[in-house]
């Protein structure tokens, strides 16, 4: 298993959850546990993800999250267990 840390913060806004756990499925990551906060007005989520099943490299993977955490107003960073 190869485990990730994937944290989204930034403003609150419609669709942040959807557009990334979209992101994840289309890559065959499988999301193993998930947290979010909303904590006046500001979007706090950590999720714990298996990256085992993706062909892609961490490194595409946290670069494309990152691409769409800008498009979405958000800060998307992601680290190796």
């Amino acid at each position: 298993m190869k485990k990730t840390i994937i944290t989204v913060v930034g403003n609150d806004t419609v669709g942040i959850i959807a557009k990334v756990c979209t992101y994840l499925a289309d890559n065959n990551v499988n999301i193993l546990d998930i947290s979010q906060t909303i904590v006046q007005g500001y979007f706090n989520m950590m999720m714990i993800v298996d990256l085992s099943g993706t062909e892609k490299p961490f490194a595409d993977i946290s670069k494309e999250l990152a691409q769409i955490g800008e498009e979405i107003g958000v800060d998307i960073k992601c680290q190796r267990e």
